[in-house]
């Protein structure tokens, strides 16, 4: 039988149910769906709707649900079209015709948008808390590398030396970021759609106040039609999940890059690397490559949620029980990866060797030769020229830069001293910049940061339910 017997008398077409069918993959807002429903039946008692008895059979029979779905002994029938179905026949089969009270004031919009907002604001605490850890061990691997030194890239072609911490926490802070905006998504996601009904509220006396409190919301919606077609959460919960996946990406493809023979910095540990079916030889990055491979696939979730959205009327229409899958994959795959990412980027070890000698070029030292001349007061353009010519004859000639710059009249052999090994990243001096007192005092900025942001998520954990 199904929840809209009443207006349609006869059996819903098999194709028909099949195609919309959504409880092999929303079974697992059974857990959030229940919670919703002790809090929805607290509020039916509060408006003189149920009695005391009858409320104390319905949580226990959610109780009873709840367990057999945790034991896995709960029993789906195929008119189960949603598992909100399936947990309202179970109650009305457990305590018969109270259990029929259950749905009172309350329709599958509303009932839906709380439990995937419930979910979706736990699986979104549990995100940030995976994104820290992954912090964490990037700021672990920065404090040991001590003055390591590597080449710093633009366009991939070897630009400045800089410290081996600058570059690790670079991934450090654009992961911050995605911290932050998970922590906004939540912040608004934190409302209540429970009371809107179908899409108009109801006649009955309930209070979306008290029951929003009671579900460990910071409030309740304000436009019913809003409330039960809203999706946003989702949306920007998709986004933060692609630019966090955007960020994994570009770790990973370093990781690629470092690790290869034609870089070696990198070398993988052999637990969190993969062999070849056929090269002896071999040692792959595969997680870095699967970090990076799956960035599209969370990409097209984003868009195609979007897409889904863009022309949808007010209020509720089917087309949204497509939030729910691109939303729960994108937190999968998520969940995956940086645990997966953590242990590579723990075990990774450094070719310092290797690092400081591409970074001792002495081309790589070109800019600080023209600062040295700024600091002889020679115009900025001017001086880039003079270098520029400096390094294109080295190049051109075969000569060495150094005895280049040692016959130069606008340098000599004071300026040498900047193309010694080591020597360019210690001149660094701008905040932030990739030197050695700037990056002591990025590392100490970083870790207040990351005890902010474990402060901030303990704090949602205590008024949040677990």
């Amino acid at each position: 039988m199904t929840l809209w017997s009443g207006r349609i008398n006869v059996e819903p077409a098999k194709e028909m149910m099949d195609f919309s069918v959504s409880i092999n993959y929303d079974k697992r807002l059974a857990e959030d769906d229940i919670f919703a429903s002790k809090v929805h039946v607290q509020g039916l008692l509060f408006a003189g709707i149920l009695d005391n008895e009858e409320v104390t059979a319905m949580t226990k029979a959610l109780d009873m649900v709840d367990s057999e779905l945790k034991e896995r002994t709960f029993r789906f029938d195929p008119s189960d079209e949603d598992v909100h179905t399936a947990i309202e026949r179970r109650i009305t089969e457990i305590i018969g015709e109270v259990g029929a009270k259950l749905h009172t004031g309350r329709s599958r919009n509303d009932q839906v948008a709380t439990a995937l907002r419930l979910y979706s604001k736990r699986q979104a605490k549990e995100l940030a808390r995976q994104v820290i850890l992954l912090q964490e061990c990037l700021l672990k691997r920065a404090k040991e590398a001590g003055g390591a030194y590597l080449p710093g890239y633009t366009h991939l072609q070897r630009a400045q030396p800089i410290l081996l911490s600058h570059q690790l926490l670079a991934h450090g802070w654009a992961l911050a970021r995605d911290v932050d905006r998970i922590f906004q998504t939540i912040r608004r996601m934190d409302i209540s759609p429970l009371g809107a009904g179908a899409l108009a509220g109801s006649s009955l006396p309930l209070d979306p106040d008290l029951t929003a409190k009671e579900l460990g919301f910071r409030g309740r919606f304000d436009n019913s039609l809003d409330a039960v077609s809203d999706r946003d959460f989702v949306a920007e919960l998709l986004f933060d999940c692609s630019l966090l996946a955007v960020h994994l990406s570009r770790l990973g493809e370093e990781v690629v890059l470092f690790s290869s023979s034609e870089f070696g910095f990198y070398k993988l540990d052999d637990s969190w690397s993969t062999g070849s079916s056929m090269l002896p030889q071999k040692k792959n990055p595969d997680i870095a490559e699967l970090a990076r491979g799956k960035t599209g696939r969370l990409i097209g979730h984003l868009a195609g949620f979007l897409t889904t959205l863009k022309g949808l009327p007010l209020a509720y229409n089917r087309d949204l029980q497509e939030d729910k899958e691109p939303l729960f994959d994108a937190l999968d795959q998520l969940m995956l990866a940086l645990p997966a990412l953590i242990g590579l980027m723990e075990t990774i070890e450094f070719d310092l060797d290797v690092m400081a000698s591409s970074a001792d070029s002495p081309e790589m030292a070109a800019v600080d030769l023209a600062e040295w001349l700024v600091e002889k007061k020679v115009p900025f353009r001017k001086a880039h020229k003079i270098i520029g010519e400096i390094v294109r004859e080295s190049l051109g000639r075969g000569v060495d830069l150094a005895e280049l710059v040692a016959a130069h009249p606008d340098l000599g052999p004071e300026a040498v001293q900047i193309l010694e090994p080591g020597v360019a990243v210690q001149r660094r001096k701008t905040p932030g910049g990739a030197g050695i007192k700037a990056v002591k005092e990025q590392l100490n900025n970083f870790s207040e940061r990351l005890v902010a942001d474990r402060n901030l998520l303990d704090q949602l954990d205590g008024i949040n339910r677990e």
